[in-house]
């Protein structure tokens, strides 16, 4: 009788050991998917987005220059109309981070700076410029260059920047929801984001 007790002991320990094990086992593939889907899912989200704005301006240029000292000064001047298309975006798919299996954490432990691309459109009006002070190929690249260091400024003082980063919050969201729905945990830097509102408070 004891012998077959003591059998019946060692077939359920063995059962139990084998569930155990078997259910650890699935717990770690289903760890492994996910882990994987997250990466893939990050993948896939990856792409560049992009705020546009548009930009008018008037710009007075003039050029003066001396000949034979102070005694005669040659003038040149233009009057620019701008017309700029200006871009702000993020690459996404530059997103650093990095997969924490055994805590379930994603930490994104990088973010792209935002890219500023500004395209003018110059037409030039009443160009007045003489023989000792010519109009050259330098003029029109001093012009370029005063006309986007102008443009920089109006964008810092824009709603521009602003709105190009609530869209890239808005993509990022995506990371929150997405880790949320597996039951891990999002991380930006060494914060963890416990709410959809604590992304809007990160500093990029």
């Amino acid at each position: 009788m004891r012998k077959i007790l003591f059998g019946v002991v060692i077939t359920l320990v063995i059962l139990f050991t084998f569930k155990y094990c078997n259910d650890k086992n699935e717990d770690r593939i289903v760890l492994q998917e996910s882990s994987v889907l997250i990466q893939e899912q990050i993948k896939n989200v990856g792409k560049l987005i992009v705020t546009e704005g548009h930009f008018s301006e008037v710009f007075n240029y003039k050029n003066s220059k001396e000949i034979f000292g102070d005694y005669i000064t040659s003038e040149k001047k233009a009057l620019v109309v701008v017309n700029a298309s200006v871009s702000i975006s993020y690459d996404l798919s530059k997103i650093e981070f990095k997969v924490d299996e055994v805590n379930k954490t994603l930490h994104i432990t990088s973010v792209p700076k935002e890219e500023i691309s500004i395209n003018p459109d110059l037409k030039y009006y009443d160009v007045q410029s003489d023989f000792f002070n010519p109009f050259e190929a330098k003029d029109y690249n001093e012009i370029k260059i005063s006309v986007k260091k102008s443009l920089a400024k109006k964008i810092e003082a824009s709603d521009l920047k602003k709105n190009a980063k609530n869209r890239l919050l808005s993509e990022l969201s995506k990371f929150y929801i997405l880790t949320n729905s597996f039951g891990w945990t999002l991380q930006y830097n060494d914060t963890p984001m416990k709410s959809l509102e604590s992304l809007q408070s990160i500093k990029l």
